[in-house]
């Protein structure tokens, strides 16, 4: 799909956690389309080497900076405005899982995945209204499927729980400004989301362009259209 604009200005999509996994396979996917994209995370190399990897485009604005650090997410917005003039889309997609149960988990690691899973979508949300608001763009947070069905011990899942109700909240604040607020909720995909686990789940998994389809597919909604929940699960998986 080619992006449009009424001013003939390419859309321009801001992803938090963009250095890798999905947020980097769809930001790949918008800039092929033409879009231009910023891109955050808290690996600085990482980020570097995935721009260089496309060939260092003008499209594409790499910023180092913490999710879940409200500083940060309101440079990251002012930054992308300031250096493409807009923003029509939002992608809440950092998050990460502790990988451990309620029994046997650190809290120290869950307090982390508290503010990365669940602050940090809110600060974006609130540093990237007012300009979704001029340009009645849309915001997307990337949940999980443990986000609807219930884990033993699963704190990760509550966190995801979290945002499937944020997502509806947001959704019943920002509608009557034209802003559109829509929920991707994968599966198991094969991300670095497994590392700290050590090994990938058995069965079968999306890859990250597949879920990026679902994510990318949201962005270019028409004005007007608002799609809330997408869950993509790999066929197999039961749960």
């Amino acid at each position: 799909m080619k992006p449009t604009h009424t001013n003939n200005t390419p859309p321009v999509t801001l992803i938090t956690g963009g250095g890798s996994g999905i947020g980097a396979a769809a930001a790949r996917q918008l800039l092929a389309q033409g879009h231009r994209v910023a891109v955050t995370g808290r690996g600085e190399d990482r980020l570097r080497t995935f721009a260089k990897e496309l060939g260092s485009p003008a499209e594409l604005l790499t910023l180092p900076g913490d999710a879940a650090d409200p500083a940060s997410v309101e440079a990251a917005v002012a930054t992308t405005v300031a250096e493409f003039g807009r923003l029509d889309a939002a992608v809440a997609n950092a998050g990460f899982a502790t990988h451990d149960t309620l029994a046997d988990g650190d809290p120290e690691g869950w307090r982390e995945m508290v503010l990365t899973n669940v602050l940090g979508p809110a600060l974006l949300i609130r540093a990237a209204l007012p300009h979704l608001k001029e340009s009645r763009g849309r915001i997307v947070l990337v949940g999980s499927v443990a986000g609807f069905v219930y884990g033993p011990g699963n704190f990760y899942g509550a966190t995801k729980w979290a945002v499937t109700g944020l997502a509806e909240n947001t959704r019943r604040m920002v509608t009557g400004d034209g802003v559109g607020v829509t929920l991707i909720a994968p599966g198991r995909v094969e991300t670095p989301f497994w590392d700290g686990l050590g090994h990938l789940p058995d069965g079968l998994l999306l890859t990250a362009d597949q879920l990026a389809d679902s994510l990318v597919w949201a962005i270019n909604q028409p004005s007007g259209v608002d799609v809330n929940t997408v869950v993509v699960r790999p066929v197999g998986q039961p749960v």
